[in-house]
C-alpha cells in the first residue's frame, strides 16, 4: 500500500498534502499549550520522516521548496523590520552586541572539542565549529513577547530593552552568517566554487571574500534605497491596493537573493532581509506584508520547517552526541543570559533588570533554525548535528517564558530611579518570523 501511494509521478502532492495537514494540527496543538506552533511544524517534519513514520522523504522538490519558504521568511522578517528602533541607541547596541559575541564564543568552544572529525566533503572543522557558534547567536523574541504581555510587562524598562536589543540582533547575526559562510562555506559535493567577483578580481582567498561581501554591501544598500524610492512613489501614488505590487516586490527580493548567492557568494536569505528593508517603514504595507503571510503560512513555511524535521534522524546519536546536545542547551540558556546580561549591566541597568533583559533573550525559535538550515546546505554543518540543534531551540523556546515568570513578577511594571546611559523609548510590539508564519488559525 505505502509502495502504492509514495512511489508514483504524482505522489509529490500526497506527501505536500500530508506536509500540510500534519503541521497545521499539530501547530494548533503546540499553539493550544501556549508554544510556537513552529514547534509543531517540526514536530510534523520528524513524525512522517525517518525517526517515526518514514512516509515522506526529502526530495529535491520538498527542499526547493523549502529553500524558497526560508527566502520568503527572511524577506518577511525585513519587511517588518522598525529600522526606527535601529536609533534607539546605544544600550540597544551595547545588549545585542554582547548578545552574539558571547553565545559565538561559547558555541564555538564546545563544537570544537566534540567535532572532531573532518569529513572532506564539509567546510574545515574550525568554520564548522564557528558556525555552530553563530547558531547560537539568533534569537527570536516572540515567545518573549508573549509572556511579558502576559506578565503586564512589555513596556517595562527591561521590556522595551529586549525589543530593542532584538532588532540589532538580528542584523548583527545576519553579518555574523554572512561573513561566516562567505569565508568557510562550500557546497557539499562540488570540487569547486563557483566564480564570484571578488574570485574573479583577486582569485580564491581571503581577500576575495572580502572584496564579495563588501561589495555585496554596496550593491544591496545602493540597490535597496533606490528601490525604496521608486516603489514609494509608485504605491503612494495609487489610489487602491493593486496584485502588481506584490509581484514586482517578490521579484525584486528574488532577483536580490539570486545576485547575492551567484555575483557575490553570500548567502541568498541575506539579499532576501536587505530586500525586505528596502520595502518597510512604507505607508502602505499592511497589504504586500498581508499577502506574503498567505503565501508564506499556505505552503512555504510549513514546507520548510517540517523539512528541519524530516532532516532529523538517530544515526550517529551516540552517548558522546548525546552529552553534547545536553551540555549546548546549557551553552545556549547561559551565554546568552550572560552576554545580554553583562551588556545591560554594562549600560546600567539594575542587576534585575539585567538578568530579566538575558532570560528574555534566551529563545533561540525559527531564527536558529533558518541559520542551521542554510549551514548545512553549505557544508559548514554536519547532519549529526542537527538533532541536537533542533532539540536545543526546541529547550530554549520552551524554557523561557518559564524563566521569565520567575523574574518578572505578574502584573508588575519594575520601576528603577537609576537611569541606563541611553534610554531606550518605548517600543511597539515587534513583530517576528513566528508572527509571520504558521500563526494563523
Amino acid at each position: 500500500m505505502k509502495d502504492f501511494l509514495f512511489n508514483n509521478d504524482y505522489s509529490y502532492l500526497l506527501q505536500i498534502a500530508i506536509i500540510l495537514l500534519t503541521t497545521k494540527i499539530l501547530g494548533l496543538f503546540t499553539k493550544r499549550i501556549s508554544l510556537p506552533q513552529v514547534i509543531g511544524a517540526l514536530c510534523a517534519g520528524i513524525i512522517l520522516g525517518p525517526m517515526v513514520l518514514n512516509v515522506v522523504e526529502r526530495n529535491s522538490l520538498i527542499e526547493q521548496l523549502a529553500e524558497l519558504g526560508v527566502i520568503v521568511l527572511m524577506f518577511s522578517a525585513g519587511l517588518v523590520t522598525d529600522l526606527q528602533e535601529l536609533k534607539a541607541g546605544l544600550a540597544s547596541f551595547v545588549i545585542a552586541l554582547c548578545g552574539v559575541v558571547i553565545p559565538l564564543v561559547g558555541g564555538y568552544f564546545l563544537a570544537d572539542i566534540y567535532n572532531t572529525e573532518q569529513d572532506p566533503e564539509m567546510a574545515s572543522l574550525m568554520w564548522q565549529n564557528i558556525f555552530i557558534g553563530v547558531v547560537l547567536t539568533a534569537t527570536s523574541v516572540s515567545i518573549t513577547v508573549e509572556t511579558l504581555k502576559e506578565l503586564g510587562a512589555l513596556s517595562s524598562r527591561a521590556g522595551n530593552a529586549i525589543l530593542g536589543a532584538a532588532v540589532i540582533d538580528d542584523i548583527l547575526g545576519i553579518v555574523a552568517l554572512t561573513v561566516v559562510i562567505s569565508l568557510g562555506g562550500k557546497e557539499s559535493g562540488e570540487s569547486e566554487s563557483e566564480t564570484t567577483l571578488g574570485s574573479a578580481i583577486l582569485g580564491e582567498g581571503v581577500p576575495a571574500v572580502i572584496i564579495n561581501i563588501i561589495a555585496f554591501f554596496i550593491f544591496a544598500i545602493a540597490f535597496a534605497v533606490a528601490y525604496h524610492i521608486i516603489f514609494k512613489k509608485w504605491r503612494e501614488n495609487s489610489s487602491q491596493n493593486l496584485r502588481r505590487h506584490n509581484i514586482v516586490t517578490f521579484a525584486f527580493c528574488l532577483l536580490l537573493s539570486f545576485s547575492a548567492e551567484i555575483f557575490f557568494g553570500v548567502a541568498d536569505i541575506t539579499g532576501a532581509f536587505v530586500a525586505g528593508l528596502a520595502v518597510s517603514g512604507l505607508k502602505k504595507n499592511e497589504y504586500i506584508i498581508t499577502r506574503f503571510n498567505t503565501l508564506s503560512y499556505m505552503l512555504l513555511s510549513p514546507i520548510f520547517f517540517a523539512n528541519i524535521g524530516l532532516a532529523m534522524t538517530l544515526d550517529g546519536l551516540n552517548t558522546k552526541l548525546i552529552v553534547f546536545m545536553l551540555l549546548l542547551m546549557v551553552v545556549a540558556v547561559l551565554t546568552k543570559v550572560i552576554g545580554c546580561g553583562v551588556g545591560a549591566k554594562l549600560m546600567r541597568y539594575s542587576t534585575k533588570e539585567s538578568l530579566q533583559i538575558g532570560i528574555g533573550m534566551v529563545s533561540r525559535g525559527e531564527v536558529a533554525l533558518i541559520v542551521a538550515n542554510k549551514g548545512a546546505s553549505v557544508g559548514l554543518m554536519n547532519e549529526k548535528f542537527m538533532t541536537p540543534l533542533v532539540i536545543t531551540v526546541v529547550f530554549t523556546t520552551i524554557i523561557t517564558p518559564i524563566l521569565l515568570k520567575f523574574v518578572f513578577p505578574k502584573n508588575n511594571n519594575p520601576k528603577n530611579t537609576t537611569k541606563p546611559i541611553d534610554d531606550i523609548p518605548l517600543a511597539q510590539d515587534i513583530p517576528s518570523i513566528e508572527a509571520i508564519q504558521l500563526t494563523h488559525n
